[in-house]
């Protein structure tokens, strides 16, 4: 199973936020869209960084009211692990897993086309799980 089939599911909008952007205008965003990271991207296409939720909480650690006046470039992740379609699901669940990260990029030749949040994942692997039982069950039930 590769990650184009759960953007099949889920679609391939993606919510950007310039690297100029104002840190309240990226949470309000964020909260607007009920998602719980942007890709960093001035043109829709190539990736300059990811700002997630935990990026700002570390930022209200470390920088607290002062966040405010700051700019997404100033508390993004610079160093994005982005997939490709034809990445599995196992393979970019291992890279999420690892490195400790809930949200990655998609791209294909053309740069950012899809996002896929570790939720996404599991929910298609237990989709995936429940079809397989369904299948074994069936096959089961006419081999009798």
């Amino acid at each position: 199973m590769s990650v184009e089939r759960i953007l099949k599911r889920k679609g391939r909008k993606v919510f950007t936020v310039s690297q100029a952007a104002p840190v309240p205008d990226a949470v309000d965003r964020m909260k607007r869209e009920k998602v719980g990271a942007l890709v960093v991207s001035d043109d829709g296409r190539e990736i300059q960084g990811i700002i997630s939720e935990r990026d700002i909480l570390h930022a209200v650690a470390s920088h607290g009211a002062g966040l405010m006046e700051m700019s997404v470039r100033d508390i993004m992740t610079k160093r994005v692990e982005a997939c490709h379609l034809e990445d599995s699901l196992k393979q970019i669940m291992s890279v999420m897993t690892n490195r400790r990260f809930r949200h990655m990029p998609v791209t294909d030749d053309d740069g950012l086309c899809g996002m896929v949040s570790i939720g996404d994942v599991v929910v298609q692997r237990l989709e995936d799980a429940e079809l397989e039982t369904n299948v074994a069950r069936e096959a089961l039930i006419l081999s009798r």
